[in-house]
């Protein structure tokens, strides 16, 4: 199901299943696979993939030559910055231990985060960061640093 107020560039090739609310936004040359959740809002950058089962929960934004892969859950309000890879089954939240709603992660330019990454609320991470799969980010990350481990810890300068 595609919206007629969702706005989908030029060379956009969208898969089966997919459902992509109102004012989503999806640039040029970005490939969505199958069974994709774009809620309300979303923004994608041109020249991403976004990979089968990820799901937005609305008012996300991605930037240009992103890859978010297999079953990730996008929170409200999360960004990410342009050349960023999300490994699969990553998750982010953007509520507090209140149920109340604080804001997604701001996530920097060319970040990588490692599989099964749980990333909590209103947590920031530079640009040019490592995440290793498994991690529990609770913390928010200076540029140019790996972390990982549960929960995420500096590991050392890039």
């Amino acid at each position: 199901m595609i919206s007629d107020k969702a706005t989908i560039g030029k060379n956009v090739q969208i898969g089966s299943y997919c459902v992509i609310e109102d004012d989503v936004v999806i640039g040029d040359n970005t490939v969505i696979k199958n069974y994709v959740e774009l809620r309300k809002g979303t923004v994608v950058g041109k020249n991403c993939l976004i990979d089968s089962r990820v799901s937005s929960s609305g008012d996300c934004v991605i930037g240009d030559h992103v890859v978010v892969r297999y079953d990730s859950i996008l929170a409200r309000g999360l960004k990410i910055g342009d050349h960023s890879y999300v490994c699969p089954r990553v998750m982010t939240n953007n509520l507090n231990t209140n149920m109340e709603q604080i804001g997604g992660a701001h996530i920097g330019k060319n970040v990588f985060i490692g599989t099964n990454c749980v990333i909590q609320h209103g947590i920031t991470i530079g640009d040019n960061c490592i995440l290793g799969a498994l991690s529990y980010v609770n913390k928010n990350i200076p540029s140019d640093e790996i972390w990982f481990g549960n929960p995420a810890k500096f590991q050392r300068k890039i």
